[in-house]
């Protein structure tokens, strides 16, 4: 067993270390029967951790 694989990372860890940098989550799915689409889903995300030094995107409600 090598160093890197007996190296454990709590779950906070990972997610604080995932929300400083951001992720972008995108993907597509379409269900399809006998060369027929049917459904189609398309997936783009972004997720990341909001400070002061990165403002929020949406405007506040006053």
């Amino acid at each position: 067993m090598t160093v890197v694989e007996r190296r454990e990372i709590a779950l906070v860890d990972l997610l604080d270390r995932l929300l400083a940098g951001g992720v972008v989550i995108k993907g597509d799915i379409t269900l399809r029967i006998a060369d027929v689409d049917l459904v189609r889903i398309d997936l783009n995300a972004l997720i990341s951790s909001v400070n002061a030094q990165v403002p929020s995107p949406f405007e506040e409600s006053q």
